[in-house]
């Protein structure tokens, strides 16, 4: 099995929904700065509004870190527009939507259903370098929580500027991380 982790996002090229407006994104987009890619997959569903929602609330918090959200699904840019007329959960969201109809970008991130033209829910954090860092991936009926999802960035990030340190489960800032080296083997 291979692994996305450390790898560099491949090249992408698509149109979002972000602030009423159609907008090009692609993967250069992604560059200088940490990002989220958010696979989800379909507009007007069940489980994807309640965790779009969940992040958009979120997104606030990213964005003073450092971090854009983007999220994506097979979907085109204008049911995105629809969808975020329809809902008011949708309405929420100030993050951009992708729109990957041909699914060109869930099989770079190995996201794709290929039988249902739909992407899993595929979580990614990708640091400035344009590397992944995070990789996260549900079944369709397993909803992720965007307060763990912070987590993690913050541990990533965390980990980025402090060589040397790692983050232990369920770190969250301002605790003790732990350098690893001979004198720890055996004593965690």
């Amino acid at each position: 099995m291979s692994t996305l982790i450390n790898s560099t996002v491949k090249p992408f090229s698509a149109t979002a929904y972000h602030n009423g407006e159609f907008v090009p994104v692609t993967s250069d987009d992604l560059k200088g700065k940490w990002s989220i890619v958010f696979f989800y997959p379909a507009d007007f569903t069940f489980v994807c509004p309640t965790e779009l929602g969940d992040l958009a609330d979120f997104y606030p918090q990213l964005q003073e870190m450092g971090v854009e959200v983007y999220s994506v699904s097979t979907d085109t840019h204008f049911t995105h527009k629809a969808w975020h007329d329809a809902s008011d959960t949708i309405k929420k969201i100030n993050y951009p939507m992708i729109a990957d109809p041909t699914g060109a970008i869930s099989r770079n991130f190995e996201v794709m259903i290929e039988e249902e033209g739909l992407a899993l829910r595929g979580t990614f954090v990708i640091n400035p370098e344009g590397e992944i860092k995070v990789s996260e991936v549900h079944d369709l009926g397993i909803g992720r929580s965007a307060k763990e999802l912070v987590r993690k960035v913050q541990a990533a990030q965390y980990t980025a500027t402090h060589p040397g340190e790692v983050c232990p489960a369920s770190w969250q800032p301002g605790e003790a991380t732990l350098a690893p080296s001979l004198d720890l083997v055996g004593k965690i």
